[in-house]
């Protein structure tokens, strides 16, 4: 039994001497470590939640929160063993480094996407033209942005495309402006044509009264005067203004006869190509 225990003891000196007491230590100090990471972690989601940053801009904030603590807690482990830190700091810094110049485009939508993010050029939800593709922002991440076009297409356009291409937002103002081109023949009575049309847009519950809607007589063409409509809406309700729009162009053209021929017309729109027939 004296031995048993001697041999005991001798094993937990012999543990003592030879590091135990650095690995228990370090053991410690990794589990305290990710103890403090997730409080820390709790305490920076309620903040960035209760603050006024996005989801999006949240989840950024604590993903790069994360893998700081992440990474300061495994030199403290690493330093706790008695591993010189310089090596490994080196060694994160050759990944990196690897690690940026594999992967330089993605990089850079990461980096336009924390722009994106945090300046808000546009949100979920708002109509925007992105180099001739219009649609819905569905969703902003932090390397792409997922659009719903209005054939029900999903387009999925890099982050670094978007701020790298004029970019339209529709829904940033509360009013859009409908600008309809149209044409009337040279026998046509302008002013009736121009008080019919201004009487069915004073009754079309999709055109605001207020800024008032405006015709302008723009170009003198060969066979016909080529006019425009200027009507505001609210963002909401601006592509059913622009189809009323049309119709009132249409109906008033028809009921008054105004309508230029389409021979006419043709050489208004393009003379070259009315010169050769």
């Amino acid at each position: 039994m004296t031995e048993f225990f001697e041999s005991v003891k001798d094993f937990f000196t012999g543990f003592v001497y030879d590091g135990g007491l650095v690995i228990v230590r370090a053991l410690a100090f990794a589990l305290l470590g990710l103890v403090v990471l997730k409080i820390v972690r709790m305490i920076v989601r309620r903040v960035t939640l209760k603050s006024r940053l996005d989801n999006a801009a949240a989840t950024f904030v604590i993903s790069i929160i994360t893998v700081v603590l992440y990474v300061a807690l495994v030199i403290v482990v690493v330093s706790a063993l008695g591993i010189s830190t310089a090596g490994i700091i080196a060694a994160f810094s050759a990944i990196a480094l690897a690690i940026a110049l594999a992967l330089q485009d993605s990089l850079a939508s990461l980096a336009n996407g924390v722009i994106i993010i945090f300046t808000k050029p546009f949100k979920k939800g708002d109509v925007i033209m992105i180099d001739g593709r219009e649609g819905t922002v569905q969703d902003i991440r932090l390397f792409n942005t997922k659009i719903l076009t209005f054939n029900n297409e999903e387009v999925i356009i890099p982050n670094s495309d978007i701020l790298s291409q004029t970019l339209v937002n529709e829904n940033n103002m509360p009013l859009r402006r409908v600008e309809l081109p149209f044409y009337i023949s040279y026998s046509a009575d302008a002013v009736a044509v121009r008080a019919e049309i201004m009487r069915l847009l004073a009754s079309c519950d999709n055109v605001l009264g207020n800024p008032a809607p405006a015709i302008c007589f723009d170009t003198f063409g060969e066979g016909t005067v080529k006019c425009t409509i200027y009507a505001w809406a609210a963002v909401g309700s601006y592509n059913s203004a622009k189809n009323d729009v049309k119709e009132i162009i249409y109906s008033t053209l028809r009921k008054l006869g105004a309508e230029p021929s389409a021979r006419r017309l043709t050489v208004d729109i393009d003379p070259k190509e009315g010169k050769d027939e």
